[in-house]
């Protein structure tokens, strides 16, 4: 298997340096694969401590360290989405995937020393599309990632996900369809940053008439507490609804200041309260309305966008 930082089948190379280059690739693979930067972090953990567990003749004996730890941190994956439908039924409320502020705002958070650890923002991390892979099965979702995303072929697929290349294939396809019939038509940053501007000072100016007026008639929120803070706990769906509930959350929490910011490469809003950040908004644009609205609320989710005591951003 090749990596996107190991052109070809060139020999391999052991020493740290090498091995750590590739921290990079297995963040950016894992985060897309799990939808969450914590358990991408605790993946590519848990693949160093397997690689440096083997003795030095087992790690010489790899003809390409970059293959085996992509391997290995995707067997890891694929074990942990297998494993999420349980645990996603014992989440409380609904299950968002971990929002990313832009990669020249969030490289800060992470260790000194170690700047390849930053996920690659492109249409493959932004937030509808992170949803529609959540109903994806763990097979469809890996197979898709590694072929479409990463450039994997079948062959290198087939031998993660433990099936035929044939049938790495057809499970590329079905995630290709699922994609296919909930996307919708592309929306520039540009328009897209103008709406979510307009509906922020909208929700400031507690305007319902225009709040209703950018919202799709069909449009949907949903909100992820995780249980940790109060978060409502089922999709508010139709505009009317949702101008109302904006509005009564304006009326509840005077206090709350809202900045335009990247969230998972597409124009959206962070929520401060007393320089905190207590929620980050990404937003689904079709056409001029906003079709759908993510709201990350648990701040298990929110550790990249930490803000400093005087609320400047990291």
């Amino acid at each position: 298997m090749t990596t996107p930082s190991e052109p070809g089948h060139a020999p391999a190379d052991q020493s740290l340096s090498a091995i750590m280059s590739e921290r990079r690739h297995l963040i950016n693979l894992a985060y897309r694969l799990l939808g969450s930067l914590a358990d991408a972090e605790d993946v590519v953990q848990e693949t160093y401590t397997r690689w440096y567990a083997m003795s030095r003749q087992q790690q010489e004996a790899v003809e390409s360290p970059g293959a085996w730890l992509t391997k290995v941190a995707s067997r890891i994956c694929l074990d942990l989405l297998r494993s999420a439908r349980s645990r996603r039924e014992r989440y409380v409320g609904e299950w968002i995937p971990e929002p990313l502020p832009e990669r020249t705002d969030w490289i800060s958070v992470l260790p000194a020393g170690d700047p390849a650890d930053r996920v690659t923002l492109d249409e493959s991390v932004n937030m509808a599309f992170l949803v529609v892979l959540e109903a994806m099965t763990p097979a469809e979702r890996v197979a898709f990632i590694l072929h479409d995303v990463f450039h994997y072929s079948f062959v290198e697929v087939a031998d993660i996900v433990g099936r035929t290349p044939a049938a790495c294939r057809q499970l590329a396809t079905s995630a290709r369809r699922r994609i296919s019939a909930s996307q919708a038509p592309a929306t520039s940053a540009a328009k897209s940053a103008g709406v979510v501007r307009e509906f922020k000072q909208a929700w400031e100016a507690k305007d319902i008439k225009a709040l209703m007026a950018l919202l799709d008639p069909d449009a949907t929120v949903i909100a992820d507490g995780g249980g940790l803070v109060s978060a409502v706990l089922h999709p508010i769906e139709g505009s009317a609804r949702i101008a109302r509930f904006t509005l009564n959350l304006a009326g509840r929490t005077p206090d709350m200041t809202f900045l335009e910011r990247t969230v998972n490469g597409q124009p959206g809003l962070v929520a401060q309260q007393d320089g905190v950040t207590v929620a980050v908004i990404a937003f689904e644009i079709v056409g001029d309305r906003i079709k759908n609205m993510w709201a990350v609320r648990n701040p298990e989710k929110l550790r990249p966008w930490a803000m400093d005591a005087e609320g400047a951003e990291l």
